[in-house]
């Protein structure tokens, strides 16, 4: 279709005005080729379906498809910084302890630098995936997100808990009413470059289903396999995405649901329970501050003291990660906030004395 056919204000009926409307968002972005060609022959047939009156369903369809493929960052790339130094330094400053996960990641990157600096991009792409297994609440996702955050690349976490059908994966075929891309292309229009980091949360709760689950992890291997991921196939795109530049980590409470293949595939880096002298440390520099900001308090107006740590980690009995924690500071926070605000005072001081009137009552 040339651009006489289909020029902007050729007609004054509305549907030729709104597939001008399409055809100049298609001209006004780099799409493949043959993506373009597809895209024009849609709008030809768009055309014609207008001059009888009979369209508007089809606008839809076309339309909500050709706004998904301009969305998409054929071109658009993160500038990934490959500093094994920056990479110790954003670690640490996020996560206390942790130090043989640390360590773990740290090689595995710096074995990425290597390769990168020796332009072996094929040996760089087989680089097998993180899968970080370990209880919830110890940190997987922001691990996740440090990484991203050192290697300078977008981050979105997919969850995969429950999926229940392949198809929001691989997405469904663009005729279908309300059809859309798979989580895996949205993730990638959603950073707005081709190579960010993507988290698969809770891989091993995709499905309870044995024949979904296979299924699942058939897709998975698809999509984190470099000799395949090359031309991953989105049934809504229905056109080959390249995946090799997305750096893709997997988190899991645990991989006896994980088919061989899939295994073979994945660098499995095991996060340890906190311990309850780390998670003293993590409550007082990491999580106080987080809590005082998000309760619009600060260093003046709540103050804990040094031997109220230990007696607040158990309220609940032991917890491997940190999320109970949290919350019970979140909480203590909140009832300091509300003295503050009702009787008018500056300061509230929580100590050994009078700690359990801060708890929450559960």
């Amino acid at each position: 279709m040339n651009q006489s056919v289909l020029s902007i204000g050729s007609s004054k009926d509305s549907g030729q005005k709104e597939t001008d409307i399409l055809l100049n968002k298609i001209n006004s972005v780099e799409i493949p080729e043959e993506l373009k060609q597809s895209c024009l022959a849609m709008l030809t047939r768009l055309e014609k379906m207008s001059e009888a009156g009979v369209y508007s369903r089809e606008y839809d369809i076309i339309g909500n498809y050709i706004n998904w493929i301009i969305s998409f960052p054929w071109n658009g790339k993160a500038e990934e910084i490959l500093d094994i130094n920056r990479v110790r330094k954003v670690l640490n400053k996020n996560h206390y302890g942790l130090s043989v996960v640390k360590d773990r990641i740290a090689q595995y990157l710096a074995v990425r630098q290597l390769l990168f600096e020796k332009k072996d991009f094929k040996a760089l792409d087989r680089s097998p995936i993180i899968c970080m297994v370990g209880l919830q609440g110890i940190g997987k996702t922001t691990m996740a997100k440090s990484i991203a955050e050192a290697l300078n690349r977008p981050f979105y976490r997919v969850s995969m808990g429950a999926i229940g059908s392949v198809l929001e994966i691989r997405g469904r075929d663009k005729a279908v009413e309300g059809a859309e891309p798979g989580q895996i292309i949205k993730a990638i229009i959603r950073t707005g470059v081709r190579n960010p980091v993507i988290l698969l949360d809770e891989l091993d709760k995709a499905s309870g289903q044995t024949g979904l689950l296979a299924d699942i992890m058939a897709t998975m291997l698809e999509v984190l396999d470099p000799e395949q991921n090359t031309s991953f196939r989105d049934h809504y795109f229905d056109y080959p995405v390249d995946l090799s530049q997305v750096m893709f980590i997997v988190s899991a409470n645990k991989v006896g649901t994980f088919s061989a293949a899939l295994l073979d595939r994945l660098e499995v880096v095991r996060m340890p329970s906190y311990t309850d002298d780390e998670k003293q440390v993590i409550a007082r520099d990491y999580l106080l501050p987080r809590v005082r900001e998000s309760t619009g308090l600060n260093e003046d107006q709540l103050e804990f003291s040094a031997d109220v740590w230990p007696l607040i980690l158990r309220p609940l009995g032991f917890d491997s990660g940190i999320r109970s924690l949290q919350r019970t500071l979140e909480n203590m926070a909140r009832k300091a906030a509300l003295e503050i605000v009702e009787q008018k005072i500056d300061k509230v001081t929580i100590d050994a004395t009078n700690f359990q009137n801060y708890l929450p009552k559960y």
